[in-house]
């Protein structure tokens, strides 16, 4: 996508903001400059803080649940009598809404950040697993044989062949991913907690402080706006080969 096209993009969503606010004319819609000199206001008074919050749980979620998933699902990929054995678990478990599992998981992990983190990488965790041993499963066969003709070994082979050839998979599990994790973040912020973007938009909403309201909304926005485009670069960093073909 072109900076041009993205600036065009941009401008037209911003114009049916400005339209629907004249349209409403209402506290609860404000205009875009009311929203962005709010969101200037509130940075030093505690909306950086709950995005920084926010940001944590959202990244620690991203990194954990690669870090199990990824190799799993490489190894069922690959290991076909693995992957009959995990199968009936994961399709049973895979269609299950994991939102559902948080009050559950507030018993067990407490308020905290803990529960918020497990509870976003648990979701994370199955759309990685499911693309990755897919991925992992499709790599044509003569590939492997071809590398294991010169001596590797199977460290190697999942070096060289398999992370490689899954890793545009993984990156773009995690891009279709962000909306859902920062759905999910909003959902876990918005009780029995008091810090994070989730809070601070229902408190300021409880409040019916509606422009510092879509300040706190604008401020979730650009979180994951942030973290697709930190995906997109880390693909265009990792995975040269894709754009080039």
């Amino acid at each position: 996508m072109t900076k041009r096209a993205t600036l065009l993009a941009l401008l037209l969503l911003l114009g049916l903001w400005e339209a629907g606010a004249l349209a409403v004319r209402s506290p609860i819609l404000p205009d875009p400059w009311s929203v962005t000199v709010a969101f200037v206001g509130e940075l030093p008074r505690g909306l950086a803080w709950h995005t920084l919050i926010s940001a944590w749980r959202v990244v620690a979620s991203i990194v954990l649940a690669v870090a199990l998933a990824a190799p799993l699902g490489l190894a069922l990929g690959q290991v076909k009598k693995l992957d009959r054995l995990a199968a009936p678990l994961v399709y049973l478990t895979y269609p299950i809404p994991k939102i559902v599992l948080l009050p559950i998981v507030l018993l067990f992990l407490g308020l905290g950040d803990l529960s918020k983190i497990f509870i976003i990488t648990l979701i994370l965790f199955y759309q990685v697993l499911v693309v990755v041993r897919d991925a992992a499963g499709g790599i044509r066969p003569e590939l492997v044989l071809s590398v294991r003709s010169l001596g590797a070994r199977r460290r190697q082979l999942y070096r060289y062949v398999y992370l490689p050839a899954c890793l545009p998979a993984i990156l773009t599990a995690l891009r279709v991913s962000t909306g859902t994790a920062i759905a999910v973040l909003f959902f876990a912020e918005s009780f029995a907690t008091r810090e994070g973007l989730g809070y601070y938009i229902i408190d300021t909403w409880a409040s019916l402080s509606y422009t510092r309201m879509y300040a706190g909304v604008l401020a979730m926005s650009l979180l994951g706006l942030a973290l697709y485009i930190g995906l997109d670069w880390l693909e265009s960093r990792l995975c040269r080969w894709v754009k080039a073909t």
